[in-house]
């Protein structure tokens, strides 16, 4: 794909929704960085559902651990390996209190340090909690850049490369917000929706079809 169509691309998607957020329900930095942490392998829906429980009392990581990993596991029982999570979770709140006085850190390397938190997490708290043009590459966003051929990649950080490599400055901040959008309501796994699709015209998917109808050269692209 060429330079032209991806500026197209990412113009179109930003016309059609100038200001995208995360579908995450968060007050602060700090419930940011658990709610990414809960979502992983788990959907926004559902976790909106658990943190609308303790996020009205839990604010910092304080809150957190005097809430406690059993309390915890109980308000999130609900999203898959939640047990796991509250571990994570409580741990996280820990190294914040003693490593970084209880605040978020503005660094990749230190919010990577942290239980539970790989790149994925660093690139939506980075991006979302303090503006840095960062792209976080979930399922979604490896589907739709490969799919579309926008940034072809075998792996999430090949993607993430050809993603921050490829795509045009001014649209980089918003940019994996749009991909995620466009992945999980429009362009869909099983049965892509070509026939609402507002860059079907610019999208190099050899199965394209306005109807909407999933081609034998369609491979999942996911992970």
């Amino acid at each position: 794909m060429n330079a032209e169509k991806r500026y197209r691309i990412f113009a179109t998607l930003a016309k059609a929704n100038p200001d995208p957020k995360t579908e995450l329900e968060y007050g602060n930095p700090f419930q940011l960085v658990i709610a990414v942490l809960l979502s992983a392998q788990a959907t926004d829906k559902s976790v909106n559902a658990a943190t609308r429980k303790f996020f009205p009392f839990v604010k910092t990581p304080a809150d957190l651990v005097q809430l406690g990993e059993a309390q915890l596991s109980e308000h999130i029982k609900t999203i898959g390996l939640f047990r796991n999570k509250a571990k994570n979770a409580i741990a996280a709140a820990r190294q914040l209190i003693e490593r970084h006085g209880g605040e978020v850190p503005h660094d990749r390397a230190a919010l990577e340090a942290l239980p539970g938190v790989g790149r994925k997490t660093a690139n939506v708290v980075l991006n979302e909690a303090f503006g840095e043009p960062t792209l976080a590459v979930d399922t979604h966003v490896f589907r739709v850049a490969n799919r579309m051929k926008l940034a072809p990649g075998k792996t999430v950080d090949e993607v993430e490369r050809k993603l921050l490599k490829f795509t045009p400055p001014e649209f980089l901040k918003s940019a994996h917000h749009w991909l995620i959008l466009h992945g999980r309501y429009t362009c869909t796994a099983r049965s892509p929706r070509c026939d609402v699709c507002c860059v079907f015209e610019l999208c190099e998917y050899s199965g394209r079809t306005r109807a909407g109808r999933r081609t034998k050269d369609d491979a999942p692209a996911g992970r």
